[in-house]
């Protein structure tokens, strides 16, 4: 057994993304964005915390003819998420908060949630629930007050709403995470974004990680583009993230309002990627982080989603490219970062896409590129794909 690990150790140190292979992903891109499959792409790839390969293709503004950047900023959206989780898992650390016990320890008002239909919750929801969508936590309907009040009000309107399930007993994709920004707000004692910025943020370097866009930042964003249905040409969508101007501030979402760059991203996932620490940096303890990237189960049926985390599974593949335990999140504009722990290799996929047909192939194409630079073989599932 000795033995055996000592070997897969050696691969693994020994382990190096062949640079010739690399060098496909940028053409793949352009041919995405001559495809229409975007209007520009942003890609980073990393082995062991260096980059290996960061590059653009495309237009960021196609009206104004302004070309795609390394450093263009991209609205992340539910890529937010796996961050928000890795927030509350320093508290975990430093024996603050603890992802099993009743979360109304925190937030009282979780001690008073009813189910649809009237019921009473037959037991507590956890900070592990929120943060894997298993609370029964609804999504609410959109309102046009939301993102103008503050992260306090909003959750206080989601602990109001009746629960869609019993706790623990089944899966619904909402606002769980943002309940758990809250309580670390209270656990804190600081603002969700300021929380984020001292404790994340600035000691990985990420400068360029926030909710509230400077306008230096603004002149960076990507803009986002749809497909319309006549013409089949890209044109601009709307985000209701970017505000009219920087001093419209909307309500920082931990379930998916941060802005970033690929290289702010990716020394994320290689943090996580190292057990928590990157150059030197102890951010979360190695149990941390394999605790909160541990797939969940809901009502004795295994998930494929874990605290923050969509995970690849040996029956449900959400990266098709990427190998079992590997893990990471999408966002809705079609982005992507994703981490394999094994071999250390983290990739992050930039676009922003609203109701653009095939904006997935792109990224699975850079994924499929880099397991072939890295020599590993991806099988591909044995029945057909489901998820949570």
């Amino acid at each position: 057994m000795k033995i055996c690990f000592a070997l897969f150790l050696f691969v693994s140190q020994a382990l190096a993304l062949d640079p010739a292979k690399l060098a496909a992903i940028h053409p793949a891109m352009e041919e995405a964005v001559k495809a229409k499959l975007a209007a520009g792409i942003v890609t980073l790839v990393m082995e062991k915390g260096k980059i290996v390969h960061h590059d653009a293709a495309g237009m960021a503004d196609i009206a104004k003819g302004r070309a795609m950047e390394k450093d263009a900023l991209f609205w992340i959206a539910s890529m937010t998420k796996s961050v928000n989780a890795t927030a509350v898992m320093t508290l975990v650390d430093e024996g603050k908060l603890s992802l099993d016990e009743p979360a109304s320890k925190w937030l009282p008002e979780l001690a008073d949630v009813m189910v649809e239909g009237g019921a009473k919750p037959n037991k507590p929801i956890t900070l592990r629930m929120l943060l894997s969508h298993t609370a029964g936590i609804a999504f609410p309907p959109r309102k046009p007050t939301d993102g103008a009040i503050s992260l306090k009000s909003y959750v206080a309107t989601l602990t109001k709403t009746p629960l869609a399930f019993q706790p623990g007993s089944s899966y619904e994709y909402g606002f769980g995470p943002t309940v758990a920004g809250r309580i670390i707000e209270i656990v804190s004692g600081m603002k969700y974004a300021d929380f984020m910025r001292t404790r994340l943020f600035e000691p990985l370097g990420m400068k360029d990680t926030t909710f509230h866009p400077t306008d230096e930042q603004r002149a960076r964003i990507a803009r986002t583009y749809k497909m319309d249905e006549d013409t089949r040409h890209l044109v601009p969508g709307y985000n209701p993230f970017i505000t009219s101007d920087s001093s419209v501030q909307h309500m920082p979402e931990p379930a998916g309002g941060l802005f970033s760059t690929a290289q702010d991203m990716g020394r994320f996932y290689a943090m996580i990627a190292n057990n928590g620490e990157l150059d030197g940096k102890r951010i979360l303890s190695a149990k941390s982080v394999a605790d909160m990237t541990q797939p969940v189960s809901a009502g004795e049926k295994p998930l494929n989603y874990a605290c923050g985390w969509q995970c690849n599974t040996e029956t449900q593949r959400v990266c098709s490219a990427m190998p079992v335990g590997s893990f990471g999140h999408g966002g809705a504009f079609a982005t992507n970062g994703w981490v394999d722990p094994k071999s250390g290799i983290v990739t992050v996929f930039l676009v922003q896409n609203v109701l653009v047909p095939d904006s997935g192939k792109p990224k699975d194409a850079l994924q499929k590129i880099v397991m072939e630079a890295a020599g590993i073989m991806v099988k591909p599932l044995a029945r057909k794909q489901t998820k949570p």
